[in-house]
């Protein structure tokens, strides 16, 4: 069963397959084995849609959910069970509590500032409020630093009123088995765990749970791998694509050898040349560096992206493809059939989260639902 949100005379098609998504999720809870797995759904998704992708989710067995902003996680609550526990990496700022609480959600307490902010509200209403805290062990991005802990530390009070329900940290190179900071932010976050006695850990994200069972604690939250991106960039990909991108040809033409093609004249034709366009560019997050670099499939045969990617076209070179395939109409591919979103990505000179969550809204969007 599939079903469509198509914006009138959309060009392309971007297909979303819900049953790979929760089939990534078996496979990352198997991979944690008795290892409860959350999933991570920030960013509308990685640009999927995030009511779409949490409910396919949570049919699979997902009762963990983590957003980034709250206006993501409001959204997200109206769209999954009472049960499921949605938590808020960016965390709470003053004036936002009562959002919090009218809505059950989790915030993640980056700092002694938010610390005392959610105690003080616990104090008003003379009631614990659950919440999660955060350690930086080694990104310098949000967690409490060093410091901030080496004060809870001494002043254990700090947390009176807080029911912390999760102790949370992040990996900086989980991707690089070998990266010997993965050791030491598990060494830290194993000293952060004893100011908190019983309180469940994690630390493990998509790449951090293929690094082994001692990195996995209480909790896997995945995020980037459920949608098919390679948490494990030095091996094969263990995860199913997600997504499968695809475009009609506007128009086709012959240019002569020594005629451009583009802003820039930035490709002149060594040959006399077919040109197909097709109705996608950096408006829908297809990068402007992919200019002349990879390219598309037309019935299987490669159709190389020459030219500058602009705004709302891309130019392929569709000379070896077969002449009955060159016409309008045809669709080509740009992921999907071999062509893996990762490899895409590089060719961008980027990665495949930054391709994934700027896949733009002009696409008709197929959902495919899981069976």
């Amino acid at each position: 069963m599939s079903t469509t949100d198509a914006p009138p005379g959309a060009g392309a098609t971007l297909t979303i397959d819900l049953g790979a998504v929760a089939a990534n999720y078996r496979i990352l809870r198997d991979r944690l084995g008795r290892v409860p797995c959350a999933a991570v759904v920030k960013a509308d998704g990685y640009g999927l849609g995030a009511v779409p992708v949490a409910r396919a989710l949570a049919a699979a067995g997902a009762d963990w959910f983590f957003t980034a902003h709250l206006g993501e996680a409001v959204a997200l609550r109206a769209a999954l069970p009472p049960s499921a526990r949605i938590a808020v990496l960016n965390g709470i700022w003053d004036g936002l509590e009562e959002t919090f609480l009218a809505h059950d959600l989790l915030p993640v307490l980056n700092d002694l500032g938010q610390i005392t902010l959610w105690r003080g509200r616990a104090a008003r209403l003379g009631r614990p409020l659950p919440a999660i805290v955060q350690i930086d062990t080694g990104m310098a991005r949000l967690g409490l630093p060093p410091a901030e802990v080496g004060v809870l530390e001494r002043e254990p009070d700090r947390l009176a009123g807080i029911a912390t329900v999760l102790l949370l940290s992040h990996l900086a190179c989980a991707d690089e088995p070998g990266h010997p900071l993965n050791g030491r932010q598990r060494t830290r976050f194993d000293a952060a765990r004893r100011l908190f006695p019983g309180v469940p850990a994690s630390l493990a994200a998509s790449s951090g749970i293929f690094l082994g069972p001692e990195y996995h604690f209480d909790l896997g939250r995945p995020g980037v791998a459920l949608y098919g991106v390679n948490p494990t960039p030095d091996r094969p990909n263990p995860m199913r694509p997600v997504v499968r991108l695809e475009a009609r040809i506007l128009q086709v033409r012959s240019i002569d050898r020594g005629e451009s093609v583009g802003y820039g004249a930035a490709h002149r034709a060594s040959r006399p040349t077919k040109v197909a366009t097709v109705p996608i560019g950096y408006a829908d997050g297809f990068l402007r560096s992919s200019s002349s670099r990879g390219h598309f499939l037309l019935n299987g045969a490669a159709a190389p992206i020459i030219g500058r990617v602009s705004m709302d076209l891309i130019t392929l070179d569709v000379t070896d493809c077969a002449e009955a395939d060159v016409r309008p109409g045809a669709a080509v591919v740009a992921i999907g059939d071999g062509r893996t979103l990762d490899a895409v990505a590089a060719e961008a000179g980027t990665i495949g989260y930054e391709f994934l969550t700027g896949l733009g809204q002009r696409y008709a969007r197929v959902y495919r639902d899981p069976a």
